[in-house]
């Protein structure tokens, strides 16, 4: 994933931003904090993967599946790879 490679740094720091966003919502749910507390950092932390998930699948359409080095038969395998993956996301 050659993306991931030359963006490692910038991806990394979306993560570690998101471990304390994650920190924060065991924080609230240990606190028994609100219920609007809870749920807009859940909202948060979801915004936070959905955003990380939109960046590479940007990355990897890129790289990948308009690659003119790839056949056709390799996109196309590439593509139902990447279908599975974004269903399972999506559940």
């Amino acid at each position: 994933m050659a993306h991931a490679r030359r963006d490692n740094a910038r991806l990394l720091a979306r993560v570690r931003r998101m471990q304390g966003q994650v920190e924060a919502l065991a924080r609230l749910l240990r606190e028994q904090r609100e219920c609007n507390d809870v749920l807009q950092q859940i909202a948060a932390v979801r915004g936070a993967a959905t955003g990380l998930m939109a960046d590479v699948l940007e990355e990897h359409l890129k790289e990948h599946l308009s690659a003119p080095s790839h056949s056709a038969g390799q996109r196309e395998r590439d593509l139902s790879e990447l279908a599975h993956i974004v269903k399972r996301y999506l559940k």
